[in-house]
């Protein structure tokens, strides 16, 4: 019987956006219906949301409106998942603040097309399947701390606060200047957010269908005109959002300017690497379907640098918005491109009547945003499994919330890393294997005669990886057996794993056992370790190799005898 073995993937089968699979697949009219009513209800999601993303992260509205148009397009049409929804993300908010305050709009637009220089990259680099590796507490802690700065940053417009100059950025400066112009609090603002929030939320448990954000801005807005009630619009702030989508245009490229953006580029690339395939995971165990890692970062670049041309900003997988997709029966990418359609449609149509929403309203919306994000039930899990996990989350909420983004992960990634040499070094153990076995049958016994074999063998098991980690204390162990013990044996066959820092460990253990005239033999080895040994000498004939310890047995028995 032949058994055909699998081929490794081509290029093109890895990077053929899920588009292309699902046209192979046959596509017919009742799944475009599925796939627009899906987008239709994206969209109206999105809309509301992608203009108060926008206003959050210090940019006019209609450029959230940009992004989830343009970049939410090309994600859906390149990406390697069928369900994907791209667009501004909550997660992005604190990032593009920061980036609009030191570079300016035109610093943002840099930065977004450099992220998404460098995402395409990672994908045809075929580095997606490495931000797996990012602890699951890591990410817990940083979205924690994420949406407590946007909270943060909404309270301004929560309570329609009065501030003399520019809000300060970092998250204690703010907090003191918004806490020294309490008085100045707007009750109208803060009944607006208030029915917002109590409008989104009632309908959430009531009628968990309805758009409750598109509801709530629509209910706030002509509550708020009708009684002609003091508070600040799209329209007085920002003079409404145009009906149109501008003409592309390359940002500036100047060697200054890439030098000066490039870190924040970094921080984009990385938070949308990480998002993206999160919200590709998310849509995979809804639907039971399977997105392709590193076509889905290719498109989230390409669609970056799209989104860049058209003055949005940073593009990313949305989590609430492709979850909203998959419970809208979408079948496939087309959900998505035309959720984008639909949202430029209500540009063309409605863009005048978005003046006349309360800013306040859009605070409120993102409040509920900002909570959402701090994960509650995975925080209470994290405390009550593990101190070490608990300690790496709180670490880099920590971090992230007084420094930023890239240090906070860093420093949870660092304390993550330690942890885990700290417990595997801790699973490796050496223990004594009697050579007196217990009765067997027949059958069973092979090899050399245990009952006759020299008693200054001895048997050590190590299981475990093998690595710097536990070099330290194998080694030790090794170093007493070798005092007292003319001839050992060590048994490798529970080792998966051995290093170039255990290899010199137990070269160590070689040469002084050569000093006393004892003989080593190493049984059941990997390959790998094997090639791992015989790059540091350990070695035949300074040591034997065999399959089993009854073989080394018999080796060192004839050794002995010869």
């Amino acid at each position: 019987m032949n058994i055909q073995q699998a081929h490794a993937p081509t290029f093109a089968e890895l990077f053929t956006p899920k588009l292309v699979t699902v046209f192979r697949e046959g596509y017919r009219l009742e799944h475009l219906r599925a796939d627009a009513i899906a987008g239709l209800t994206v969209a109206i999601v999105a809309l509301p949301l992608s203009m108060a993303i926008a206003i959050a992260s210090g940019v006019s509205p209609e450029r959230g409106l940009y992004t989830a148009i343009v970049g939410g397009f090309l994600v859906s049409l390149l990406g390697g998942s069928r369900f994907q929804i791209g667009g501004p993300a909550g997660a992005f908010i604190v990032l593009v603040a920061a980036t609009v305050a030191r570079h300016g709009l035109d610093g943002l637009v840099l930065a977004t097309f450099l992220s998404g220089i460098i995402l395409a990259a990672a994908g045809y680099l075929r580095l997606g399947t490495y931000i797996k590796f990012i602890p699951y507490p890591v990410t817990v802690g940083f979205t924690a701390a994420i949406g407590a700065i946007i909270f943060a940053s909404q309270l301004h417009d929560l309570f329609g606060l009065t501030l003399g100059g520019a809000e300060p950025g970092p998250l204690f400066e703010k907090l003191v200047a918004l806490w020294g112009v309490w008085p100045t609090m707007n009750p109208s603002a803060v009944g607006i957010a208030v029915l917002t929030i109590a409008i989104i939320q009632g309908l959430r448990v009531w009628r968990p269908g309805w758009p409750g954000m598109l509801i709530a801005v629509a209910v706030a807005s002509v509550l708020a005109a009708m009684l002609s009630l003091p508070v600040e619009t799209i329209g007085t702030r920002f003079g409404g959002i145009p009906r149109t989508l501008p003409f592309p245009a390359l940002p500036d490229f100047s060697p200054a300017k890439i030098t000066a953006v490039l870190p924040d580029a970094l921080s984009f690339a990385l938070l949308g690497a990480i998002e993206s395939l999160l919200s590709a995971v998310v849509a995979d165990g809804m639907s039971g379907r399977r997105h392709r890692s590193n076509c889905e970062l290719a498109a989230q670049g390409f669609a970056n640098m799209g989104s860049a041309l058209f003055g949005g900003f940073c593009v990313t997988g949305t989590i609430a918005r492709t979850a909203t997709n998959v419970r809208a029966h979408a079948h496939g990418p087309v959900s998505g491109m035309l959720h984008s359609v639909f949202l430029l449609a209500f540009m063309l149509v409605a863009a005048p009547l978005a003046s006349y929403i309360p800013l306040a309203c859009l605070a409120g919306v993102l409040a509920l945003v900002a909570w959402n994000m701090i994960e509650k039930h995975a925080i209470a899990q994290i405390v009550s499994a593990s101190r070490g996990d608990a300690l790496v989350m709180f670490a880099t909420f920590i971090v992230t919330l007084t420094r930023d983004l890239m240090e906070g992960i860093i420093t949870g990634f660092v304390i993550g890393a330690f942890l885990f040499i700290d417990r595997m070094g801790r699973a490796v153990a050496v223990e004594h294997a009697p050579l007196i076995q217990g009765d067997v049958a027949d059958s069973e016994q092979r090899g050399a005669d245990f009952e006759h074999v020299d008693p200054g063998t001895v048997v050590y098991r190590i299981s475990g990886a093998f690595f710097f980690g536990a070099a330290a204390a194998v080694g030790t162990v090794l170093d007493r057996i070798s005092d007292r013990h003319r001839n050992f044996i060590l048994d490798c066959s529970a080792v998966p794993l051995l290093d170039s820092t255990a290899a010199n460990v137990l070269e160590g253990a070689v040469r002084k056992a050569e000093k006393k005239g004892a003989q080593i033999a190493i049984a059941g080895a990997t390959v790998q370790a094997r090639r791992m040994l015989f790059a540091h000498g350990v070695k035949p004939p300074r040591v034997i190799f065999s399959t089993d310890v009854a073989e080394a047995v018999a080796e060192l028995d004839g050794a002995g005898k010869g």
